[in-house]
């Protein structure tokens, strides 16, 4: 049972002469850091239900209530998935309504279920020493092992995505181009089912730029072609970076698409 570093509901902590007061959490808020340490741990697994309100509330020895305000925000952010009669289960890239949560790029006409799922042709992967620039960004110390690969995404046989990525070596350990080509699902969902490491955020720049000679080859237009640079910053549980992802994207029959709220 974890320990709890509050008091129960109805139970406030006392408090100290002339000691400094500290800063106020919720305790829905501390119950959901308590979910979040187990989900990182991997008590449960990506796709696997999770204790009902009733047994967490137990658990933690709290209200129903402050447990079902936890898993609310869990599930606003994407981490567990609410399925009526049957319970709440840890988020995976493998559901059909997340898979694509990260891929903003669609098609012109139609939709992504209708194009169906990209084409993947890996051109390099291959563990290397990180550079100052990748590990500052992954958190690494400069040569630590980073795993990297390059490959096209194509659509009906148009390459229309050129990646190159970066992954913390120590997590994927591994990895290969073939499996990176062959896995049927998403990317993230073989990351989760492989190497135990779920994506559940992430930060992207984007801008419009020219591609080089060997770019503008890899994707079959012309050095003059405009292409969409996207570089995304992709996170595990609590913020720590797992993925640095640097894109260009061909927009002559698609577009980039963001719903803000």
């Amino acid at each position: 049972m974890s320990s709890l570093p509050f008091a129960a509901d109805n139970s406030p902590a006392p408090q100290g002469a002339g000691l400094p007061t500290p800063a106020f959490s919720p305790l829905y808020q501390q119950i959901k850091g308590l979910i979040l340490q187990s989900l990182q741990q991997g008590e449960w697994k990506p796709g696997e239900s999770i204790p009902s309100e009733m047994e967490l509330a137990a658990r933690f020895r709290v209200s129903q209530g402050t447990v079902r305000k936890a898993i609310d925000e869990l599930a606003a952010e994407n981490l567990v998935v609410r399925r009526q009669g049957k319970g709440t289960f840890v988020a995976t890239h493998a559901e059909q309504h997340i898979q694509y949560r990260f891929l903003k790029l669609l098609p012109d006409t139609g939709d992504a279920s209708v194009e169906g799922p990209a084409q993947r042709s890996v051109i390099d992967c291959r563990r290397v020493r990180a550079s100052a620039d990748i590990s500052r960004v992954l958190a690494l110390r400069s040569g630590d092992p980073v795993m990297q690969a390059k490959r096209i995404l194509s659509f009906a046989g148009v390459p229309t995505i050129l990646e190159d990525i970066w992954l913390p070596g120590h997590a994927f350990k591994g990895l290969t181009g073939e499996q990176m080509a062959n896995y049927q699902g998403p990317t993230y969902a073989m990351f989760e089912m492989d190497f135990g490491v779920r994506m559940v955020r992430a930060e992207e720049k984007i801008r419009a730029v020219l591609p080089d000679a060997e770019q503008a080859q890899l994707l079959q237009v012309t050095t003059a072609t405009p292409l969409l640079s996207v570089e995304r910053i992709a996170y595990t549980y609590n913020d720590v970076p797992m993925e640095l992802r640097r894109g260009l994207y061909r927009t002559d029959t698609h577009h980039y698409r963001n719903e803000l709220s």
